[in-house]
């Protein structure tokens, strides 16, 4: 970042960032509370958006650590590198506290991860009514909590430097204990790449296995209709009975009737 102007493009994207992860979140909470009582029309298509704008999330999330990687193989003893767009947003989000200058690329990185997280807990809600054991939900399952450990990690280092610590303190920078410098970018460095790498692949998996599950994740929001329309029906019928009753006359009359003709 060094030190540049923040500029209006990159105010409005951190803004426009946080406010895309604040959204899902608010989505998480509306979904999992309206799971709790009848499906609704809109229940499923929410949790289908929720997901793809999880997906999108990770996979630039994802490309950063990529990127950051790939720059530590051909300069190991630089300092980390970021992204252009990575340094835009780092930039705006660091107004928070402009006298923190890793502030705002920690804000950036944690944002980032409960962005992926929320899309990891959409596939957990949208396979909730099924009936029968999903492999797309064990494996979201399985995402949450790792991504859960992940997001607290990234909660830490972001208050940490908030507070005032002279450097992130993490486990990914063995809570503080290592020196700035090379040792402590590649260290760094390679943790986040690595942990991320499996949490994309448990996305990724958890994805292949809803995709081949969507029939029965899809009925599971249709025999809901079902089910409530069906009861509707039944009082409708009885209703019916009730305004046009059949009596005991009409009974015994039917068979004389039907002998006469």
């Amino acid at each position: 970042m060094g030190g540049a102007a923040v500029s209006t493009l990159d105010t409005v994207g951190a803004v426009l960032f946080i406010g895309w992860t604040v959204a899902m979140w608010l989505a998480v909470v509306v979904l999992a509370y309206a799971n709790r009582g009848p499906v609704r029309p809109w229940l499923y298509k929410t949790a289908v958006g929720l997901i793809g704008l999880g997906v999108v999330g990770q996979l630039g999330h994802f490309q950063e650590h990529v990127s950051q990687a790939g720059y530590w193989v051909a300069n190991p003893y630089s300092p980390a590198w970021m992204t252009p767009w990575a340094v835009s947003l780092s930039r705006g989000m660091g107004q928070i506290d402009s006298s923190k200058p890793a502030l705002g690329m920690e804000i950036l990185h944690l944002t980032g991860n409960f962005i992926f997280l929320a899309g990891l807990v959409g596939i957990v809600l949208i396979t909730k009514r099924a009936v029968g054991h999903l492999k797309s939900r064990k494996w979201a399952k399985m995402g949450v909590w790792m991504q859960t450990i992940h997001g607290i990690e990234h909660v830490v280092l972001t208050a940490s430097v908030a507070l005032g610590a002279s450097r992130a303190i993490g486990l990914s920078t063995w809570f503080g204990a290592i020196e700035p410098g090379p040792a402590l970018v590649t260290y760094r460095v390679w943790w986040h790449f690595v942990a991320n790498l499996i949490g994309t692949g448990i996305l990724a998996v958890s994805l292949y296995h809803l995709w081949k599950e969507k029939r029965a994740v899809k009925n599971g929001y249709d025999a809901e209709v079902q089910k409530e329309e069906k009861p509707e029906e039944e009082s409708a019928g009885i209703r019916s009975r009730d305004l046009f009753p059949v009596s005991e006359e009409d009974v015994v009359r039917s068979p004389a009737l039907t002998n006469r003709s």
